[in-house]
């Protein structure tokens, strides 16, 4: 009696026709010529049972609409996709990550923001879409040249709380003569709250007496920027705490 063998059922792309794989497909014809549902299958490389990785990615981009809905979804909203474990969920984010950072300037030296104008450009790439709530420091010299985008505090809307000697701190140790604060609102309202408002207040306490500089504090939302120094709140906010 003959051995039956197992028919391989894998929807790895490697077990594809070559003319067919994601990855083949890229290297012959270029990213350009690639759809995004193939895209999405190079990174997560296999799908699951009955579904191949290309169907996958078909499937993130009906859930989420579209690339960019996959950037701006949070983490748990894509480890609760059925065939999107830990590995490739890292993945996926690992790589728009890397798409995210090199749409912003990485010479800082050479990077000089000045005018509010210039700061909210640069914040709204940085802080635009994410689906919790960052508070960032820009950390400038007095030529308004960027010597750190220091990320101080991130977790969920409302109740991210920077530290104040975190912030005071990082300052000192890049010898810098001025900052600009910085956070998102996921809910899309840019009006600052009463709790930005007392952070500022108390920023701009702990900055005067060191010789540090608060030039300003940007909030970013999907739709707009507010700035603390463009609406007069920045000096409303000096003169509570004692510094102008």
């Amino acid at each position: 009696m003959g051995m039956s063998t197992k028919k391989n059922t894998s929807k790895g792309t490697a077990s594809w026709p070559e003319d067919e794989r994601p990855r083949e497909r890229l290297l012959s014809l270029g990213p350009q010529a690639m759809t995004d549902a193939e895209l999405i299958a190079i990174l997560v490389r296999v799908g699951l049972q009955g579904v191949s990785a290309v169907e996958l990615g078909r499937q993130l981009l009906n859930r989420f609409g579209s690339l960019r809905g996959m950037v701006e979804a949070p983490l748990l909203a894509l480890l609760d996709v059925k065939g999107l474990k830990g590995a490739k969920a890292a993945q996926l984010l690992a790589a728009m990550e890397v798409a995210r950072r090199v749409a912003v300037p990485t010479k800082r030296g050479n990077l000089q923001l000045k005018g509010t104008a210039a700061a909210a450009e640069y914040l709204k790439e940085r802080l635009r879409g994410l689906a919790d709530e960052q508070f960032r420091v820009l950390y400038l010299n007095r030529r308004h040249a960027l010597l750190e985008d220091a990320l101080i505090a991130q977790g969920a809307v409302d109740a991210v709380r920077p530290s104040l000697r975190t912030i005071m701190a990082r300052a000192l140790q890049t010898n810098a003569t001025g900052l600009i604060a910085a956070h998102n609102h996921p809910s899309g309202v840019a009006e600052p709250s009463e709790a930005d408002r007392l952070l500022t207040r108390d920023l701009l306490a702990a900055s005067g007496p060191l010789g540090i500089r608060v030039l300003d504090h940007v909030i970013v939302a999907e739709e707009a920027t507010y700035s603390f120094a463009d609406n007069g709140l920045l000096d409303e906010l000096a003169l509570e705490a004692g510094v102008r």
